[in-house]
């Protein structure tokens, strides 16, 4: 189902999900004391649970399910009859090993992993397959239109339209699938951004986006089994900080040097929230000390309170002058060259690879972390080898010197 926004794909599924429970008989399919599983994923539980609030509802509000109801669970209903539907967040690990009697994949488009696959969409819907075998249970995915790959796109490109294919594919407007929705709101997103407004409200998929660089080109600068770079005396370090306040996003910062016309990255550390931006400050200062290191580079954005945290652990934190997107734009070039050494980092590679380049009405371009990804790592480590690649470098009796 490739429906916009606000169409109804998580009442649908909801439908779909409480159908196979309830209505349907597993028992030649399902062996002595084995439960059948309606499988919900989404792209994380919080999302998951909102088809769950639907299944509730119809449960709850119709008498006859409402005694199939054995015992509510947080993220499960066990029902009289030995079937079970549960709401999972999309993991190709966490999907192995269960009947599967259904499988509801929501929005799809927009499954992210900090895991370093490329494809991630593909890996956990390729591991959910097997589970429907014994029981011929339907996997159906719902989600939103987006870029032009995916495997939203790859089954659209495949088989839309096509009479007599065995998979089916559900396109249709907002509109078309809720009246509810005010169509005057929907004019005026056409009116701001029409490309945006075409994949959010009228399912067609982006023209505008590709993915930033080539997963061979990751996998070329990626060092196999280098975790992290010791501190050497004589090296020339740059340091880069992507900080945060700790109730959201990861604090994050990347060490590099430059070898032999080389960017190596030698240390990227990430602190999750929730944390105290003081005692990570503290920790980070100690680290880039370490390094021989008495600057840090900075994102773009920081706030005023970063410059004052370092300063007091002897550290003079600079904004950089560049924008994310221009720093991930001069990384480009040292990627494709060969000019990178890379941890083997998953956070840091997934983050790379999730990259997206976008082309707005003026034709300018900028690359940024998709919806509901995350770029923390991987802005650090921009940050800390274009700082590497950029650095002013002088010959002092015959010692290159950077500065």
């Amino acid at each position: 189902m490739i429906a916009g926004r606000r169409a109804g794909k998580s009442r649908v599924a909801a439908l779909i999900a409480t159908y196979l429970a309830a209505f349907r008989d597993y028992s030649d399919v399902l062996a002595a004391g084995e439960r059948g599983v309606v499988m919900v994923l989404a792209a994380d539980t919080r999302e998951a649970r909102i088809v769950q609030d639907y299944v509730r509802g119809l449960l709850e509000r119709v008498p006859p399910l409402r005694r199939l109801v054995r015992r509510w669970r947080q993220e499960a209903v066990d029902l009289a009859n030995n079937v079970t539907v549960e709401i999972h967040a999309a993991s190709y690990r966490g999907v192995r090993g269960y009947s599967l009697i259904g499988v509801i994949a929501d929005v799809v488009s927009f499954w992210r992993s900090d895991e370093g696959s490329a494809n991630y969409d593909r890996e956990v819907i390729d591991a959910l397959r097997p589970g429907p075998l014994t029981t011929g249970g339907p996997l159906i995915a719902g989600t939103s239109a987006y870029a032009r790959r995916g495997e939203a796109w790859r089954h659209f490109d495949e088989h839309y339209g096509r009479d007599g294919d065995p998979t089916l594919v559900w396109r249709a407007p907002t509109l078309a699938m809720n009246a509810t929705v005010d169509a005057g709101l929907v004019a005026e997103a056409f009116a701001r951004d029409p490309v945006s407004a075409s994949a959010e409200f009228d399912s067609e998929f982006r023209r505008d986006l590709e993915s930033f660089v080539a997963p061979e080109v990751v996998a070329g600068a990626i060092e196999p089994g280098r975790l992290e770079l010791p501190a050497r005396a004589g090296v020339a370090y740059r340091g880069f900080a992507d900080p945060s306040g700790g109730a959201a996003d990861s604090y994050t910062l990347a060490i590099a040097h430059a070898e032999q016309g080389i960017a190596v990255l030698d240390c990227v550390r990430e602190i999750r929230a929730p944390f105290s931006p003081d005692q990570a400050t503290a920790e980070y200062a100690a680290l880039l000390k370490t390094y021989g290191l008495s600057t840090v580079g900075g994102d773009y954005y920081s706030a005023e309170w970063v410059v004052e945290r370092f300063r007091q652990h002897g550290i003079a934190y600079r904004r950089s002058e560049q924008s994310k997107s221009q720093v991930y734009g001069e990384l480009l070039g040292p990627l494709n060259s060969g000019r990178v050494r890379l941890l083997d980092n998953p956070v840091l590679r997934g983050q790379l690879l999730g990259l997206e380049r976008r082309t707005s009405r003026g034709g300018h371009d900028s690359i940024d972390h998709p919806p509901r990804g995350r770029d923390d790592v991987i802005n650090a480590a921009a940050g800390a080898i274009v700082a590497v690649v950029a650095a002013p470098r002088f010959t002092v009796g015959g010692r290159k010197i950077t500065i």
